[in-house]
């Protein structure tokens, strides 16, 4: 049983088909690092319109795979980014965010080995 992500929202919209499903969490645990990367990157030297760009990119697919802590977390980096904040107001939440995308794509690899 998967903890830290939840399908439910893939299996609605695939009707419950193992290959999109498969499919799906296949481009999260390959796409979602590096797009979370490239937001950090945007983060670290403070390119707002990067950061955002990524951040935006990455919800969706949090939504999907009922992220919503770090879906929330990521509503706030749009906000931070938008606010044009100071690095550290957004730091911990970005790491936050990191560890949840470690623990389900993790917990992902095992479960489908991917």
């Amino acid at each position: 049983m998967a903890i830290n992500y939840n399908l439910s929202k893939v299996h609605a919209i695939s009707d419950n088909d193992p290959d999109f499903v498969l499919e799906i969490v296949q481009l999260f645990v390959t796409e979602i690092p590096k797009d979370f990367k490239q937001m950090e990157l945007g983060i670290k030297e403070k390119d707002y319109k990067q950061a955002y760009a990524f951040a935006h990119k990455i919800k969706p697919s949090l939504d999907l795979l009922g992220m919503l802590i770090a879906y929330d977390e990521i509503l706030q980096v749009e906000a931070w980014t938008k606010a044009k904040g100071k690095r550290r107001e957004i730091e911990a939440t970005c790491e936050s965010i990191k560890k949840q995308l470690e623990k389900a794509i993790k917990e992902i690899k095992k479960d489908f080995e991917v």
